[in-house]
């Protein structure tokens, strides 16, 4: 499968009012947000605040943006990202898959089963944040394994099931929060060798990851995405 094909379809596609605001317009708006909780908690607002408050929605109505409905649908759109994020596409629940990513290493299980973790890029949940839950995969190893560096390429095969954690350890310099939709009962784990840091460009495998990356960058996507 591919890592495209993790997250649940349906909750990709939903209205999200903010997508197409420019960064100005968004700070305005948040800006409002703000003023208008200040004005609710003391009732009413003065001076600076109140002339504030005026000027940012007289710029706002000029666009034809509607500040208050905007704010009102802060949470609606919140819980839709959420749902985006964090389910899984229930077509690959309890199938046997094939998936190639990075892995980074993982403390133990209490039950001493070996565990690493599976993402699409390497940096990831260490130069750069975590992916979104639905694009993190927990692997659970069936014999003791552990990648020789961090972000190794790596092929896991096994069955994939819808099994959320939340695991939070250290992996660089600091700890982070893994929080994996995926859970992989791994029956196969191949490596990629030699080390793909000391590897010409003339690699076979890192050249499919960069055309990989190109498509996947050059992919029209739907709405949501």
């Amino acid at each position: 499968m591919e890592w495209l094909d993790l997250p649940d379809p349906a909750s990709q596609e939903y209205e999200d009012p903010y997508r197409n605001l420019d960064q100005d317009t968004l700070e305005d708006v948040i800006e409002v947000a703000r003023l208008r909780a200040m004005q609710e908690q003391a009732g009413s607002l003065a001076g600076e605040d109140a002339l504030r408050l005026e000027e940012r929605l007289a710029s706002l109505e000029e666009q034809g943006v509607d500040a208050d409905w905007l704010i009102s649908q802060r949470w609606i759109v919140a819980e839709r990202r959420e749902r985006a994020a964090t389910l899984g596409n229930a077509a690959f629940d309890g199938q046997e898959i094939t998936l190639s990513g990075f892995a980074i290493s993982a403390p133990t299980e209490e039950d001493g089963t070996s565990v690493l973790y599976l993402v699409e890029l390497p940096g990831l949940c260490s130069h750069m944040p975590p992916p979104a839950p639905n694009q993190l995969v927990q692997v659970r190893l069936a014999e003791e394994w552990t990648p020789e560096y961090l972000h190794q390429p790596v092929r896991v095969t096994g069955r994939m099931k819808i099994d959320p954690t939340d695991k939070v350890f250290q992996v660089v310099d600091g700890d982070v929060a893994m929080k994996a939709t995926w859970q992989l009962e791994a029956a196969a784990v191949e490596d990629f060798r030699p080390d793909p840091r000391k590897m010409g460009a003339n690699s076979e495998w890192i050249e499919q990851l960069r055309a990989g990356l190109r498509a996947s960058k050059t992919a029209p996507h739907k709405q949501g995405e």
